[in-house]
């Protein structure tokens, strides 16, 4: 499966955009990096997570810079604020969610995500079983 590509341009806003060629895995990096604190840390272990769980993960850059991980559709992005690193699953209405990971967005109808915060430890094995189910989900939907 080929990787997305998106090149970097300034937005209205100010904020890095893309659209057209750069590599996402390296805007990923660079924004993991530039973080430099606890959310790049823990947006870094996420993504790991995320690769973990499903190794034929494509990774994209949109809307003014936000991470974004698809596999035959958006599984989730990983959206960093000044007190919260948040991965928003794009069905996660959708999902099971026995560990209940979901603590945030959970009056939608269709998404729902996971804040976490500095300090906070991630169940890793439930992560990524919430990765995977979303996988699951976006082929079931590829194939009807």
């Amino acid at each position: 499966m080929a990787k997305a590509t998106t090149t970097m341009m300034k937005g209205k806003s100010g904020a890095n955009e893309t659209k057209g060629g750069g590599d996402p895995s390296e805007l990923i990096d660079a924004r993991i990096e530039e973080l430099g604190d606890w959310r790049g840390k823990m947006l870094g272990r996420l993504r790991t997570l995320i690769k973990q769980a499903d190794p034929d993960v494509v990774e994209e850059w949109k809307w003014r810079g936000v991470p974004v991980w698809s596999h035959d559709g958006l599984i989730c992005t990983g959206e960093t604020y000044k007190n919260v690193v948040k991965m928003t699953f794009a069905k996660g209405a959708a999902l099971q969610d026995p560990s209940r990971l979901f603590n945030s967005s959970l009056d939608g109808n269709t998404r729902r995500a996971v804040d976490f915060h500095e300090g906070e430890k991630i169940d890793e094995e439930a992560l990524k079983t919430l990765v995977r189910a979303a996988v699951t989900l976006n082929k079931s939907k590829a194939q009807s």
